[in-house]
């Protein structure tokens, strides 16, 4: 058994099929303990970090970051007995197995397979006495190599190009019929030796349009890839120091975050003026269950307009109070609480159409939309109809910040019964959501604006908001789905002689 272990892409238990390289949280010649996390990974429905499943050393890196990698296929190579001296390195750089250095010759003549798929020698494909390869009678020797085929584009890092550049000098041909080692040609602008140019499609397609070789260009970004700044660097210098090839004054600005942004956005069109965004991970779900909603869900939408004074006061009274003071307090908050026990009056919105039943739910999943840079997520705080209202703002508040964050776990996103969107947070009154896969009412939350209303027979200007519920007419009617917005409403109008009343 070799003591290098190749760690796979594994399945999240979520149904995905590839994941794509986000970061790598160690590199080559660290030293890592079990379970530590080592590279945090977008699915299509979360970044997640996934834990080291040995301790040990770090050997190899096999896709570099913003590489996409199917479930299964290996990432990285960890030696798991460092202490044990140096490990020999094949002619791919990957880690070979802990046998004595081969001589030149033999490595030109041998194939060397990963350890844990080598075959045992006098078996069908492994080698025989005298040379030969042990084969099926009527079936001739293998012609293929039993490794993993690499993914197009990916290249391993090697933890030590020495091996490789010697191995060519070897003149034996190989027994099987793999095809020859060629000699290792110039190292391109990355300083790798034989090793691919590192760049994403766009990056190219930049490259391409300005006319820049990216076999030229030294790369700055992870694992030495090359990126949109080292691309118009080189355009620069090729034209001239004083008219650089992007045609936009911000790109030579100061590195502010402000002029790089504005420099990618700028170079990223091409001569078309247009722009191709790859659609993956968080927006390609979304896109795929929000078209399956639409179309699947006969939706109907109501409004209303409340009047919030009262609600906003009691939120300052509550941020008064000596154990609220460390405590988010948001209007949020009270639209959470007023639907949740809406829904104890009305079960039946928290509930999912299964074809030739529906089932209705006790708990309530409480979902809520979070604009975040990787898309639109909704994590949903499990069980939420069972909390206080101050377990109700904690647990909001560590949602939108692991939102935020990028930390959202997929297990956070699954479940959810029933949705708030709040678009009031850019400024928009309310809007006509689209039903979550599986629920049957999402309600969404607009600006609280400060408008002249009709208090008391006299036009005074209170905080009024609008609140849109879209909800699935196959469970809900319009009866139903009216009572319940009404009851939203007159909690978020009254919050505290609805408490008293309600429960």
């Amino acid at each position: 058994m070799s003591r290098i272990k190749e760690f796979n892409l594994p399945d999240r238990g979520e149904g995905l099929t590839e994941g794509e390289i986000l970061a790598w949280l160690v590199k080559v010649g660290d030293t890592i303990e079990l379970n530590q996390p080592i590279v945090e990974v977008e699915t299509a429905k979360a970044a997640v970090e996934i834990p080291a499943k040995w301790a040990g050393q770090v050997q190899a890196i096999f896709h570099p970051e913003g590489t996409t990698v199917e479930v299964g296929t290996p990432i990285i190579a960890i030696d798991t007995d460092p202490g044990a001296g140096p490990v020999e390195q094949s002619t791919t750089g990957a880690p070979a197995t802990e046998l004595p250095a081969p001589s030149a010759t033999s490595l030109a003549a041998v194939q060397v397979a990963p350890a844990e798929g080598a075959v045992e020698p006098g078996l069908i494909g492994g080698p025989a006495p005298g040379g030969r390869t042990a084969v099926l009678v009527g079936y001739g020797p293998r012609t293929t190599t039993a490794k993993r085929r690499p993914r197009k584009g990916a290249v391993p890092v090697q933890t030590d190009t020495a091996t490789a550049a010697a191995a060519p000098a070897a003149p034996a041909a190989p027994v099987s019929k793999a095809a020859p080692v060629s000699p290792a040609p110039a190292a391109n602008g990355n300083g790798r030796a034989g090793a691919l140019v590192l760049a994403k499609p766009p990056v190219r397609k930049l490259a391409k349009d300005l006319g820049v070789d990216l076999g030229t260009v030294v790369g700055s970004g992870p694992l030495g890839s090359i990126t949109r700044e080292d691309v118009q660097q080189a355009a620069s210098g090729a034209a001239s120091a004083a008219e650089p090839a992007t045609a936009t004054p911000t790109a030579t600005a100061t590195p502010t975050a402000t002029a790089t942004a504005t420099a990618t956005a700028a170079a990223s069109f091409g001569a078309d003026r247009e722009q191709r965004i790859p659609v993956k991970g968080v927006r390609k779900l979304t896109a795929e269950n929000m078209s399956r909603s639409a179309f699947t869900a006969p939706h109907v939408t109501e409004f209303l307009t409340v009047d919030m004074t009262r609600a906003m006061k009691a939120l300052d009274r509550l941020r008064g109070r000596r154990e609220w003071r460390d405590v988010r307090v948001s209007p949020l908050l009270l639209v959470a609480k007023a639907v949740l026990l809406a829904v104890r009056r009305h079960p039946m919105v928290n509930s999912t159409w299964a074809g030739d039943e529906i089932v209705v739910k006790e708990y309530v999943n409480l979902g809520i939309a979070a604009a975040t840079d990787r898309g639109l997520i909704v994590p949903n705080i499990k069980d939420a109809g069972r909390l206080s209202l101050r377990e109700l703002a904690d647990a909001m508040t560590g949602l939108v910040q692991t939102a935020k964050a990028g930390k959202t776990s997929p297990a956070d996103m699954s479940g959810g019964t029933l949705t708030i969107t709040n678009v009031g947070v850019f400024g928009v009154d309310t809007g006509t959501p689209i039903l979550p896969p599986g629920e049957s009412a999402i309600l969404a939350f607009g600006a609280v604006r400060e408008l002249p209303w009709v208090h008391k027979g006299k036009v005074k200007p209170r905080q009024v908001t609008t609140l849109g519920l879209s909800f699935d007419h196959r469970i809900i009617d319009g009866e139903l789905g009216s009572k319940f917005l009404r009851d939203v409403g007159d909690f978020l109008a009254d919050p505290e002689a609805a408490l008293l009343a309600w429960t």
